[in-house]
């Protein structure tokens, strides 16, 4: 929150008892939390003042903190009636700035912040102080509440802090679209310090996210265009010639591929394979290949497990196999042909009898 949205109110001092004049004082309230604001589903007026650290007001309802506290707001609340004194409203001073106070209120209240546009060490203090004062983060930064969709708006420029926050609070359903920002994120650059915030657990799911995509790359070019029915100026053994030509596109597609690859740069490698074929046929069968390449990439996930989407454009060349392999699922288990044709590649016309290759609770739905 910014000075320029803090009101200046004048307020005066305590009578004093001398001669002295008295003088007015200037005191910054929030612009959301101020004497007579009301919010939603919070009854009355606020009864309680919070101080931040920079001598900014926050007027709330102390019962509203209190069902939002599971720890008393630390042991902070609610006041003992000797710390009232006569004519004075409940106070209460805070060790952290207006800004980290801003973004816990909000939330507390349900509200969204983001118009206040906090800078990302403010969000990571913010939350990083909830268990402090007893305020469950798995509740307030739940899917789609307001504090979730502000860390999801800020994931795109500091995709790694708030990776690490949700990390951090074991926050699954908002780690999972920020992974999908940490594709192009080299690993090597990860700090100790941020690998403890991150956490094993996250660290490992974070790497297997990289791991995962490039395997599911290098799977999807094993697959070479289709072959066409042999003409008299194209033959089998002239088909051939594309099919090293995609073998070669493909090393040096994977040789410099990262897991945020663009479909762009797919398309560019790929299309100077066009250059030196003859047959029409050919041809129409590699953009054909190369559309469909760049539409199952574009299908693997960008998060977490990737080879649920990969499936059904692994071996599926019914002309290159006796069979058409399929994934199958069998008790909530996904059989890919990771697990049962790891000797299979497309590219080689190799043949294998089907069933004896698939688990044995397949084999009976054959």
């Amino acid at each position: 929150m910014s000075e320029r949205d803090i009101p200046q109110l004048l307020t005066p001092v305590t009578p004093s008892t001398s001669d002295e004049p008295v003088e007015n004082i200037i005191v910054s309230v929030s612009t959301t939390f101020f004497p007579g604001a009301e919010h939603a589903h919070v009854p009355g007026f606020p009864d309680f003042i919070i101080v931040s650290s920079d001598s900014v007001h926050f007027y709330v309802h102390v019962d509203k903190l209190l069902d939002a506290s599971k720890n008393g707001f630390n042991s902070l609340l609610p006041l003992r009636p000797e710390d009232q004194k006569d004519g004075m409203e409940l106070v209460l001073k805070l060790p952290e700035t207006s800004s980290v106070l801003n973004i816990i209120l909000h939330t507390i209240y349900t509200i969204s912040c983001a118009h206040y546009s906090p800078t990302v060490d403010v969000i990571v203090e913010a939350v990083n102080s909830f268990p402090k004062y007893g305020i469950p983060v798995g509740t307030y930064v739940a899917l789609w509440t307001p504090l979730y969709q502000l860390i999801l708006s800020v994931a795109p420029y500091s995709a790694i802090e708030m990776y690490a926050l949700a990390a951090s609070h074991d926050l699954y359903d908002l780690a999972v679209p920020i992974s999908s920002h940490l594709l192009g994120f080299p690993l090597s650059s990860i700090t100790d310090d941020l690998a403890t915030r991150i956490g094993p657990v996250y660290l490992k799911r974070l790497v297997f996210l990289y791991l995962n995509r490039m395997r599911a790359l290098k799977q999807l070019l094993l697959c070479p265009p289709r072959p066409h029915e042999a003409t008299e100026k194209c033959d089998t053994l002239e088909q051939k010639k594309l099919t090293r030509a995609w073998a070669l596109g493909a090393a040096n597609l994977v040789w410099d591929a990262r897991p945020d690859l663009s479909a762009s740069s797919i398309i560019s490698v790929l299309s100077f394979l066009t250059d030196g074929l003859t047959c029409t046929l050919c041809h129409d069968s590699l953009q054909a290949r190369i559309r469909e390449l760049v539409v199952q990439w574009s299908d693997v996930k960008a998060s977490n497990e990737v080879w649920s989407l990969v499936l059904a454009c692994l071996l599926q060349q019914s002309n290159h196999t006796t069979h058409t392999y399929r994934a199958f699922t069998v008790s909530n288990i996904i059989y890919t042909p990771h697990h049962y044709l790891h000797h299979h590649h497309c590219r080689q016309q190799q043949r294998y009898p089907t069933t004896n290759l698939l688990p044995p609770q397949l084999r009976k739905r054959l």
